[in-house]
């Protein structure tokens, strides 16, 4: 990093992990190249400690879950630890979180969409919430993957393979135009 790139706390997305299970070294190694704010569970706290991560942040009930020194602890006060932590980054004014999960439950997303950007890495997919009219570049012959069922979408520069499957269908950019407040999409990662 060059002396004159200096990265303010909230600049770049916080770090959610809860699962590891289809995430290699070099990904993670990616995501925390900017020294993001690093939330996760006890059991994946100790994982990470071993390869040297700085962990911010631990999800759980009480602080005797937590084996790490300067550590804090977000209590999920019996809540699923991804709801505890995404209202800990939106009660904190956290504009975007990079999560990295092994599950997926899109009905929990759904609730923050609006709140914080997210972009849930999950089995291979690169997955996040868009608004109508959203458009993006991409090389021919790349998937996409519409998430949020019943949706009626109006596509540029996508063929349809299936009723929630595109593809691009050349270089450049494709344009996505629905009714509904924001949806899910999901890329190949």
């Amino acid at each position: 990093m060059s002396s004159h790139h200096i990265v303010r706390e909230k600049q770049e997305p916080a770090l959610l992990v809860l699962g590891l299970a289809h995430f290699t070294d070099d990904e993670l190694g990616q995501l925390l190249e900017w020294s993001p704010t690093l939330i996760t569970s006890p059991v994946l706290a100790e994982q990470l400690a071993v390869y040297g991560i700085k962990i911010d942040y631990v999800v759980a009930d009480n602080a005797g879950d937590i084996n790490q020194s300067d550590v804090k602890l977000i209590s999920s006060y019996k809540q699923p630890l991804l709801q505890a932590a995404l209202n800990h980054l939106v009660s904190q004014g956290y504009p975007a979180v990079n999560v990295v999960t092994d599950e997926l439950d899109l009905f929990v997303y759904e609730q923050y969409a609006t709140q914080i950007n997210l972009v849930i890495f999950y089995n291979r997919q690169k997955i996040y919430a868009i608004n109508s009219a959203f458009s993006k570049w991409k090389p021919a012959g790349e998937i996409i993957r519409i998430l949020t069922p019943d949706v009626v979408i109006e596509t540029e520069g996508l063929k349809q393979l299936s009723p929630q499957e595109y593809q691009t269908a050349s270089d450049g950019f494709f344009n996505l135009t629905f009714n509904e407040t924001a949806i899910f999409i999901s890329e190949e990662q």
